[in-house]
């Protein structure tokens, strides 16, 4: 097992260094010129070759005239030491820019995903079990509906419903402006803001999961072990939890942990839509002002935990099935 982790290891840096060096030539042939940007705004407040002047040194400071090469080959030297670089729009270090957003995209994600996989899990087992009655046929109908419709439609929708029509909730922002109050006070604030995205955010995933919870327990249902177990007389609850959902986690599991990995990566249309301050939102805004330190940084992030979220449910595999472990 041991030897298994260290290759995956292995596979996981040589993947990293080839996709950095990728990134990093694609964001480079992208039309624009950072150190033209740096300088624009005094343009027209100093002379003609006192711009030309202070261009030229930001292409020096930049590094802009050595080889692309030797260019990765600095700026790579440099995430591996933990420096990011710094924002031409917001004169600050990358490192520093990107922990607020993260921490509202973490915020909003988790609570996003348990909601979605409490309710989610226990229908689509209940539904496998009561295969084609009419909760079941009712419910596939709904995840149907949820799976084809895009999250902005579903947004537009409840924002049209319950912000503008009712008026219950607000449509932007994470907490009221100038908010004066105690940290229990602020932290509902939040959720009062939050509570239309959550509750989109859920909506949008639930179809996806509980068909595939459902797919998995069905045929689960039907093996040789459940019938086994039930001609043992094993109760109804034990053979459907203890010895069917713990086979179909096999699949499922692939879907969860992947799933909660995207607690990291923010939630673009949302996030968008409602102008929460997350990581997709942080990502795009970059992408729109050419702040290509940002945008790579955060591009190299979902790299990172992509590939380790493919060795982390690989090895999930074995904790699930004792059958898939690798033990050589």
């Amino acid at each position: 097992m041991l030897k298994y982790i260290l290759k995956r290891l292995l596979y996981f840096v040589i993947l990293i260094f080839v996709m950095s060096f990728l990134t990093f030539m694609l964001y480079n042939m992208i039309p624009g010129d950072p150190a033209r940007v740096e300088v624009q705004s005094i343009k027209n407040k100093v002379p003609a070759e006192v711009y030309q002047q202070m261009y030229q040194q930001a292409r020096q400071r930049l590094g802009l005239d050595d080889p692309l090469l030797v260019r990765y080959g600095r700026w790579m030297g440099n995430i591996l030491k933990g420096d990011f670089g710094m924002s031409s729009v917001y004169k600050q270090p990358v490192r520093e820019l990107i922990v607020a957003p993260m921490k509202n995209t973490i915020f909003i994600n988790i609570f996003a995903i348990l909601i979605s996989l409490g309710i989610a899990i226990p229908i689509g087992i209940r539904c496998a079990v009561k295969q084609n009655s009419l909760f079941d046929n009712t419910v596939q109908v709904f995840t149907i509906v949820g799976y084809s419709l895009p999250t902005f439609i579903i947004a537009l929708v409840c924002i049209f419903l319950f912000a503008v029509k009712l008026g219950w909730f607000p449509v932007s922002g994470m907490t009221t402006p100038n908010f004066q109050g105690t940290a229990v006070e602020a932290f509902f604030d939040k959720m009062y803001h939050l509570a239309l995205p959550l509750f989109i955010m859920t909506i949008g995933s639930l179809g996806g999961i509980i068909r595939y919870v459902r797919a998995a327990m069905i045929d689960a249902l039907h093996m040789d072990y459940v019938k086994t177990a039930r001609a043992k007389g094993l109760k109804e609850k034990v053979v459907i939890y203890s010895h069917a959902w713990r086979n179909a986690l096999l699949p499922v599991i692939t879907i969860i942990i992947g799933w909660f990995l995207t607690i990291f990566s923010g939630s673009l249309v949302i996030e968008r839509m409602f102008n929460l301050h997350g990581m997709g939102k942080f990502y795009i805004d970059a992408l729109s002002n050419q702040d290509y330190n940002i945008a790579v940084t955060v591009q190299m992030f979902y790299f990172v935990i992509a590939s380790l979220g493919n060795i982390i449910i690989d090895l999930s595999y074995g904790l699930v099935d004792p059958r898939v472990r690798v033990n050589k």
